[in-house]
């Protein structure tokens, strides 16, 4: 089992901007893709980013093309998902997940989760 923990959610307000970050043990995953998805109550769990091992491709959701940016340090062990132009329907609980790759990523092929960090968006 890989450990991943999230940090850098909260409460903003609308407009303004939030920086996640998960940090994980990549030994065993170090050619793994990284991504979050998010989930609201009552609502399907959604897929919101994605980064390759390499770093060399990313992908997106609909729902946060042009507004959220995922990206990872030198050493793979920390992605991050910049968030701008936070919307109330932002608001969720997101989770860092690995996978094989983006596409068995955003399947939910998942290896593992991570426990997820509540962001809320006030309007």
């Amino acid at each position: 089992q890989v450990p991943l923990v999230e940090s850098g959610g909260g409460l903003v307000q609308a407009g303004d901007s939030r920086r996640l970050s998960c940090t994980a043990d990549m030994r065993a995953y170090s050619r793994y893709a990284m991504g979050w998805f998010r989930q609201a109550p009552g609502k399907e769990r959604e897929f919101v980013a994605a980064i390759s091992g390499s770093g060399g491709s990313t992908n997106y959701g609909d729902s946060v093309k042009g507004r959220f940016t995922i990206s990872r340090d030198n050493s793979s062990t920390t992605v991050y998902l910049q968030m701008n132009n936070l919307r109330p329907e932002d608001t969720a609980n997101y989770k860092c997940a690995v996978s094989p790759n983006i596409i068995t990523l955003r399947a939910q092929r998942i290896n593992v989760w991570g426990r997820g960090t509540q962001v809320t968006v006030s309007s």
